[in-house]
């Protein structure tokens, strides 16, 4: 299942976005949105995890919790 996480703060490291979702079981893909121009964060990256059951438990644990002195906001992404 693939999340979208929002309102991250710009020092977040994709490593810190799977370690934090890791706790909820495995991860297959992490993607921090970086900045053609600045290359610094957007602010909002996507994890995929094979397990919806873990996936939506990270959600439900995850979803505006305060990380890095912002309140990031996790949903299922939608399919383009």
């Amino acid at each position: 299942m693939k999340m979208i996480i929002r309102n991250l703060s710009r020092d977040t490291t994709e490593s810190e976005i799977k370690d934090l979702f890791a706790k909820f079981g495995e991860v297959t893909a992490c993607d921090l949105v970086m900045d053609k121009q600045t290359g610094g964060s957007k602010g909002f990256g996507f994890v995929e995890m094979p397990n919806p059951k873990h996936a939506k438990y990270a959600i439900k644990n995850l979803n505006d919790k305060t990380i890095a002195n912002s309140r990031i906001r996790v949903k299922v992404a939608e399919e383009k």
